[in-house]
């Protein structure tokens, strides 16, 4: 397996993580766009301000905006994560399924996956190598196919 292909693995795998991060992030915003929003209502009492139509029009159009893209990025997350699901569970080894799912699913540290498995960190890194030699990308998510 070629070094090319090996990294080309590790970023659909990765895809996973890096989407729900992304959604976090939206999240996020939508959440500090509420509380800006909150506290200028609370510190006017909602009146009395030039323009507050104008105010409201543009938070509303800015969070269904934000809302909108958080949709489309959930349906991102969703499929990422069953294709790279579906990858690691063509594996015949349930050792190696476990180490890339606990890795690239559920973020763990290798050490943590060592722990978790019952193996050493040094004998998880070379199950890993294995692993990604077995794994097999779905053909629209490899661009090496």
């Amino acid at each position: 397996m070629g070094k090319a292909e090996n990294e080309a693995k590790k970023e659909f795998l990765w895809s996973y993580r890096d989407s729900v991060r992304r959604l976090e992030r939206i999240s996020a915003e939508i959440e500090e766009i509420r509380a800006m929003r909150m506290g200028a209502s609370a510190g006017t009492g909602g009146t009395g301000r030039r323009g507050w139509k104008n105010d409201l029009s543009a938070y509303a159009a800015q969070l269904d905006s934000l809302e909108r893209k958080k949709k489309k990025e959930l349906c991102s997350t969703r499929r990422a994560l069953v294709q790279i699901e579906e990858a690691i569970n063509d594996l015949k080894d349930e050792l190696e399924k476990d180490i890339l799912f606990y890795h690239y699913i559920k973020g763990k540290e290798w050490w943590e996956i060592a722990v978790e498995v019952h193996f050493s960190e040094s004998w998880i890194y070379a199950v890993h190598g294995r692993a990604l030699a077995h794994l097999k990308i779905p053909q629209e998510c490899s661009s090496l196919e």
